[in-house]
């Protein structure tokens, strides 16, 4: 019997200690997703009773490019805590993390509670009271960012920071699966994206989110809920002194420096 309290302790320390660790399946050849998520579930446990709340949801792997890679049908899921949030035009320290990476995002904010299954991405839409751009800095806690699916399930997807854009904006102002992002990094383009690179539009990402919770008997996602959708931009690895500044399609600009 896998002791997952135990895995999950071990991937917090790695995460505190800005050490990676080897990835669980090669200690555990028959760890799998469900295994996965169970250590998942026992970390943020575990991030909740030391104060920490929890502040969104985000997908992972919500690119189709991605889920062929990694032989799956359906993205992943993790969640974002409070101590992951960074102000736009904020500073993060190089020192906290093992290998950072960035990619862009929208973020969703619901206007009303939605539920699983068979939701579609036009009645998320018709729920969502806000959409926003974001930046989410992704730090596996494994070696050399080498992991199989039930091991970045079990380290909450990579979850590491977020920075969302200042302003909030309605999703019926706008071709949802058609924003553009162009990511600079010391004023070289190093990244660009389109929304519809989320499984053809964000607002599906947030749907597959409903019905996986809802699937798993953990209920439904509720009013004011923030979700994260996916990259739209391939993430791309971070190096102190590094000044991010992506530009959103009627968006504005979400940006950060690393010291």
């Amino acid at each position: 019997m896998l002791n997952y309290r135990g895995i999950a302790q071990s991937l917090i320390k790695a995460e505190k200690q800005k050490q990676a660790i080897s990835c669980i399946t090669d200690q555990h050849a028959d760890f799998n997703v469900a295994m996965g998520y169970k250590v998942q579930q026992e970390l943020v446990k575990l991030k909740i009773d030391s104060g920490h709340k929890v502040t969104a949801y985000k997908m992972g792997l919500t690119s189709r490019a991605k889920m062929e890679q990694m032989k799956i049908g359906v993205p992943i899921y993790g969640y974002i805590l409070d101590y992951m949030n960074v102000p736009n035009k904020g500073q993060i320290i190089m020192e906290d993390f093992i290998h950072p990476k960035v990619e862009a995002e929208i973020a969703f904010i619901l206007g009303e509670d939605i539920e699983g299954p068979g939701i579609t991405g036009e009645q998320v839409l018709e729920k969502t009271q806000w959409i926003l751009p974001a930046l989410e800095i992704i730090d596996s806690r494994y070696e050399n960012f080498r992991f199989q699916l039930p091991d970045v399930i079990a380290d909450n997807t990579s979850a590491s920071r977020v920075i969302l854009g200042s302003r909030l904006y309605r999703p019926h102002d706008f071709a949802v699966d058609s924003i553009e992002v162009t990511m600079a990094i010391n004023g070289e383009v190093r990244a660009c994206g389109k929304s519809s690179a989320v499984l053809g539009n964000p607002a599906n990402s947030v749907a597959m989110l409903s019905t996986m919770l809802h699937e798993e008997k953990k209920g439904k996602i509720k009013k004011g809920s923030v979700i994260l959708t996916g990259g739209m931009t391939e993430a791309v690895f971070l190096k102190k002194g590094d000044h991010v500044i992506t530009e959103y399609d009627q968006m504005g600009q979400v940006s950060f420096h690393i010291h």
